[in-house]
């Protein structure tokens, strides 16, 4: 299994930026696909997950600001955000759970695309 993430970028404070990621190989099923980020510094943290179901979590920073969606057709996440500030500045990952394959059912995590929003 392989994750393919893209959209990040340098914006201005105010602006948007949408990531997505989408997970390739032999896949039968995938369970909850997330974002998490990694602020200059700082350990790596949870922004939102979504599960196969259409249940969200976000992260308090991100709510009202941030929406996760997926699509389960094409095996890929999506992250939109808005109202973005330098506080949001990090290397976003995403990571896929509980996803079924022939060989078993394992997660994944995919490299790292950097948001960078100058204020």
């Amino acid at each position: 299994v392989q994750l393919q993430a893209s959209g990040g970028g340098l914006v201005q404070a105010g602006g948007s930026l949408r990531l997505s990621c989408t997970a390739s190989g032999s896949i039968f099923s995938i369970n909850t696909m997330g974002w998490y980020r990694q602020p200059p510094g700082r350990q790596r943290e949870l922004v939102a997950t979504i599960t196969s179901g259409g249940g969200t979590n976000y992260a308090d920073s991100v709510k009202g600001r941030f929406i996760i969606s997926r699509d389960n057709a094409k095996n890929t996440v999506y992250l939109q955000m808005d109202s973005l500030n330098p506080e949001d500045t990090a290397a976003y990952y995403c990571k896929v759970e509980d996803v079924r394959t022939f060989w078993g059912t394992k997660a994944y995590w995919g490299r790292g695309t950097l948001v960078t929003v100058s204020s």
